[in-house]
């Protein structure tokens, strides 16, 4: 590692890395070794402070380059092995994950500013990921078709060969290895590229998989580097088959695009807006408690973060009061003291957004009921802190209401009937995820089919699992991330005719 700061997060950080990555070195994970970059230099930012953690080069094309092509070797010797011998192989990897949680999850909590409390629970969730595809990948089996002719026809699902993942910084391991686990279960090699600002736990995993038994080398590759540079030569790359990417609408479309000129297929994971609609017949203390953890959770930096309250308007004046009482509670600190529920932004950029989009909807008339700012006593961290937001009395067409915060930002529209609180709900172009709190189980039921939404919660939020298949509808993308679904995002179907007939029927040429 170059130009190492000092600072107590940074020292700790460098010991971290001195137990996870050979030599404690910020490099690219190409077949087991660490390859140096030969870009500009990119800063790792501690978002609890702002100080400088660590420095690295960009990987660039010739890193690229060596991770192609040790992914496409690496392709062919794990999919010439046995289903259950990769099955136990990526077994191994979910062991070695959690050999070693503690420093992985602490490595996130320093990194990227989540609070420790939540990055242990994200790493144990990582080892499942690969422990649920271990089991998978011996049961990944086609269908005997029964055609109308004498032939035995049946299909085969068949890795792409190398994919390119493009991973966000809001959850750096978690998204690694929600991706990771299913593609390599499906056959493929995987060129994983996390986001410059948060790198060095997907760094971490990419090594684990190298070293885990019975895993070739190279199947895993993790390019530490800039999506404008390295991320966008590997999309490029003509030994790439699909490309994945997790983030912004707006990068998605660019990626999906850059793709598809290679005719190569892309799986989009991207943002929402989603809605959380509560009854008057709810059970609001428990919707209450809902509608905190929607939002707040994970300083509302998450895809499906439930950042609309729709709010039945006999219970909206009480419902607002008693959240914005509530969210004055929850502890917003260091998110390395195990206390802290919301810590800081991840980077300056996001809170400055976060900050303008607060400020531009009270200048609409908008009422900011709860937090709008950083929280006084964190004022001279230097971090990037912004506290738990309600913003009450918001139009539906206004742009907190429509566009994606990535905050922990709630805008709250009241509504008068099951059908406008569904018209609200599916009102912008994303359909991520929503939820819906009532005692009325038929409407419960009735609302969930209503919203156009890839993953609902009916008197819940937030819950996934990566057995259940996960991804949006409309502006939120296509392809699904988790389930069994996943497999079939990542692999292609062939088709196998076998003529079993002793004297086949001719339709057309001679015998010579």
């Amino acid at each position: 590692m170059s130009g190492t700061p000092h600072s107590p997060a940074a020292d700790r950080v460098a010991a971290l890395l001195a137990d996870l990555l050979p030599g404690g070195r910020i490099g690219s994970v190409v077949a087991g070794e660490i390859l140096a970059g030969t870009g500009a230099a990119l800063d790792l930012t501690n978002p609890a402070d702002g100080g400088v953690l660590a420095t690295f080069a960009d990987a660039g094309p010739s890193v690229v380059e060596a991770a192609m092509a040790a992914a496409r070797d690496a392709q062919r010797a794990w999919w010439s092995m046995s289903a259950a011998a990769r099955g136990r192989a990526m077994w191994a990897v979910a062991a070695l994950v959690r050999q070693h949680a503690g420093a992985l999850a602490e490595l996130e909590t320093l990194s990227a500013g989540k609070p420790i409390r939540d990055t242990r629970g994200e790493v144990a969730k990582v080892a499942e990921m690969f422990e649920y595809y271990a089991g998978w990948c011996d049961k990944l089996h086609g269908d005997v078709i029964p055609v109308p002719t004498s032939h035995l026809n049946y299909t085969r699902h068949e890795p792409f060969g190398t994919v390119v993942q493009i991973t966000p910084w809001n959850a750096p391991i978690f998204t690694a290895g929600w991706q990771i686990a299913p593609a390599i279960c499906a056959g493929n090699a995987v060129v994983l590229k996390p986001s410059e600002l948060t790198p060095l736990t997907s760094l971490a995993l990419g090594l684990l998989c190298d070293r885990a038994e019975g895993m070739p080398r190279g199947l895993v590759s993790v390019l530490a580097g800039a999506g404008p540079t390295t991320g966008a030569a590997a999309v490029a790359h003509p030994e790439t088959r699909l490309v994945v990417f997790v983030g912004s609408a707006e990068a998605g479309a660019q990626i999906a695009a850059a793709a598809a000129r290679a005719i190569v297929p892309s799986v989009l994971e991207l943002g929402g807006k989603s809605a959380n609609i509560v009854f008057a017949d709810a059970d609001l203390d428990r919707a209450l408690i809902g509608a905190q953890a929607a939002i707040f959770g994970g300083a509302g930096q998450s895809c499906v973060a439930g950042s609309r309250l729709l709010v039945h308007r006999s219970i909206h004046a009480s419902f607002v009061e008693r959240l914005s009482r509530a969210a004055a509670r929850i502890p917003v600190g260091a998110p390395t003291d195990p206390e802290t529920q919301i810590g800081p932004i991840n980077n300056r950029r996001q809170r400055d957004k976060i900050a303008d989009m607060v400020e531009a909807a009270a200048g609409a008339g908008a009422t900011i009921a709860a937090g709008g700012a950083c929280p006084a006593a964190l004022r001279d961290t230097g971090g990037f802190y912004y506290g738990p937001t309600i913003v009450d009395g918001v139009a539906p067409d206004a742009a907190i209401a429509r566009e994606e915060v990535f905050g922990p930002v709630l805008a709250v529209l009241p509504f008068d009937g099951e059908d406008e609180a569904v018209a609200l709900a599916n009102g912008t172009p994303y359909g991520l995820a929503g939820a819906v709190w009532t005692s009325d189980g038929g409407r419960g039921h009735r609302v969930a089919a209503a919203l156009r939404a890839g993953t609902v919660w009916v008197n819940g939020y937030k819950t996934i699992n990566v057995a259940s298949p996960f991804g949006g509808f409309g502006r939120s993308g296509f392809g699904r991330s988790s389930g069994q679904e996943a497999l079939m995002a990542y692999t292609q179907t062939k088709s196998v005719w076998v003529e079993t007939a002793a004297a086949p029927a001719v339709t057309f040429g001679y015998v010579g």
